[in-house]
């Protein structure tokens, strides 16, 4: 299988998605108490996800903050429901075509997707 194929297998269009679930999400810059600005995401009043300090000196921000180093552009969020921390979160990383075998890559340890062909939908404007 071609490394570099790209393929589109179908035309993806909203009319061929059915909605399950929808939510009303706001997403906020916000300022905690000690004056760092981070991001939320909130889902109802007493339900969140607020992005892990990359300033905090513990496990998850000092691994937050070099991840960033290498992908700026890469978010975690912690759920919060009710004020209590779950401890579920949602990463991701928002990156360029030619950024993604990279990212993926150091998160598998491995390059064995790239004998994989590049089979995407496509999407109609």
């Amino acid at each position: 299988m071609g490394e570099n194929i790209i393929r589109a297998s179908s035309t993806l269009r909203e009319e061929d998605m059915e909605t399950i679930k929808d939510w009303d999400m706001k997403l906020e810059v916000v300022k905690t108490r000690k004056g760092v600005l981070l991001h939320r995401i909130t889902l109802s009043e007493d339900h969140f996800f607020l992005e892990q300090n990359p300033l905090k000196e513990s496990k998850y921000g000092v691994a937050y903050r070099r991840i960033k180093e290498k992908y700026p552009e890469f978010y975690m969020f912690w759920e919060i429901k009710k004020g209590r921390y779950t401890g579920k979160l949602i990463a991701g990383a928002i990156l360029d075509k030619e950024e993604i075998d990279l990212f993926i890559t150091d998160i598998l340890q491995s390059e064995e997707f790239k004998n994989y062909e590049d089979v995407r939908e496509e999407i109609e404007d």
